[in-house]
């Protein structure tokens, strides 16, 4: 680098709609990451970026600079049963019922490959992989990269938190986005989600991008254009990268919340559960296999119990035991249809209802209830009559349930025939970069 930088003029720059340049990121992500750039310095860029936006080159520099801000793992050589197989991850940018991964990780396992899943824990209204699997007695998230690797080699799958030497710039620039109104950034959304998984090695990566009440980008427009962003800047570095935008207008399956997702994910790998779920959890196997070249059924692999023995491998490798039984909720309250006529249910009013009854966090490092939650006896589309029970609220804690209670009633509207908007899930559009 020769020349001096400073972190005024490039704040300067990106305020008057100006593209930076390769030295001016690098420095400043660095600055940041190593506390040389001071948090009020980068707030004003990160707000600067909100409204001006970014250019896609920006973007991916942006991404390779955090990525470049820790340690980037190579699985290439990563082997199983004495043979190389290839390694594909999956990342849903989040929303309400969206258990998928649970089931889709062990699923994909059951193939000569590798699913290395580094997942994170929930925060508002939209549940985390890890406090969902945390239900299950004796699981652990936390790995070292040597159980990581050997869990892989062993099962083919593993789903743990990401260690602290991968992109920490992520780490450092969330806490600064979610404290100034600027995590909606589209540049700065997909940069954050896509250094984890560059860093985490993967060789393919499918993205499931959601749109709909329930998801962080609700206008389809928003989810398109995230996507478009996303799978550029994986196949720009190296990575084979696709991506389908799904529906999440209306809660995915019919559990949210830790134990319960949990429980439906079981019966989803036992051959059963609800037809969305396993729509969606089948499209993005397929997508999947297709990105490291595999042809194969994943519907008869969850129906013939391959996918089931994989999940308990998984989850015994993880220190779990699959067959114990999960944690119940003390206190439980009904909601009854108002009148007869079609169920609509709002995503975020049913996700925020779960949160209300302590499935959920306010802010990072709060535990959870693993019973709480919200159970759908009812979905979108289904007929009731007046008085017929359409969902249950899960909590430990009474003092939580008539919030809880309140909010779920507000995401219920019985409409007239044909008024439903269908299942979620859908997947509404597809964009590849291979």
């Amino acid at each position: 680098m020769n020349r001096s930088l400073d972190a005024v003029r490039i704040i300067e720059a990106k305020r008057d709609g100006k593209e930076l340049d390769d030295d001016e990121i690098d420095w400043i992500v660095d600055g940041y990451t190593r506390g040389v750039v001071p948090p009020e310095q980068m707030s004003a860029l990160a707000m600067a970026i909100y409204f001006q936006g970014m250019t896609d080159r920006e973007i991916s520099r942006w991404t390779a600079a955090m990525v470049d801000s820790g340690t980037r793992l190579d699985l290439s050589g990563l082997t199983r049963a004495g043979r190389r197989v290839p390694t594909v991850d999956k990342h849903s940018t989040g929303g309400v019922g969206d258990s998928v991964t649970l089931v889709l990780t062990p699923l994909l396992a059951t193939w000569e490959l590798a699913v290395p899943q580094l997942s994170g824990r929930g925060l508002g209204h939209t549940g985390g992989t890890l406090d969902k699997l945390e239900a299950i007695p004796g699981w652990r998230a936390d790995l070292d990269a040597t159980a990581r690797r050997r869990i892989l080699e062993q099962t083919g799958a593993v789903i743990c938190a990401a260690g602290a030497d991968l992109a920490p710039a992520d780490r450092a620039l969330y806490a600064l986005r979610d404290v100034t109104g600027t995590v909606p950034s589209i540049p700065m959304l997909a940069a954050s989600i896509m250094s984890k998984k560059i860093a985490e090695g993967t060789g393919a990566l499918v993205l499931d991008v959601k749109c709909g009440s329930g998801a962080f980008r609700p206008d389809r427009a928003d989810a398109e254009e995230l996507a478009r962003v996303m799978v550029g800047i994986g196949t720009a570095a190296g990575v084979r990268t696709s991506a389908l935008v799904t529906a999440n207008h209306t809660p995915l399956g019919r559990a949210v919340g830790n134990a319960l997702e949990v429980a439906e994910c079981v019966e989803i790998l036992a051959g059963g559960g609800p037809p969305d779920m396993v729509d969606l959890t089948c499209a993005l196997a397929r997508e999947a296999l297709d990105a490291v070249g595999i042809d194969g059924d994943p519907r008869e692999r969850l129906g013939d119990g391959r996918a089931m023995d994989s999940f308990r491998a998984m989850v015994a490798a993880q220190g779990g035991d699959p067959g114990a039984a999960l944690p119940l909720a003390a206190h439980t309250e009904e909601v009854r249809a108002p009148e007869s006529g079609e169920v609509r249910w709002d995503a975020l009013a049913v996700g925020r209802a779960s949160w209300l009854a302590g499935a959920g966090r306010t802010r990072p490092g709060e535990s959870v209830d693993p019973t709480a939650g919200v159970l759908l006896h009812r979905v979108e589309g289904d007929a009731v009559r007046a008085g017929e029970v359409v969902a249950t609220v899960h909590a430990g804690d009474p003092g939580r349930v008539p919030a809880a209670l309140t909010e779920l009633v507000s995401a219920l509207d019985i409409g007239g025939p044909g008024t439903a908007r269908g299942p979620a899930g859908v997947v509404l559009g597809r964009l590849r970069g291979w």
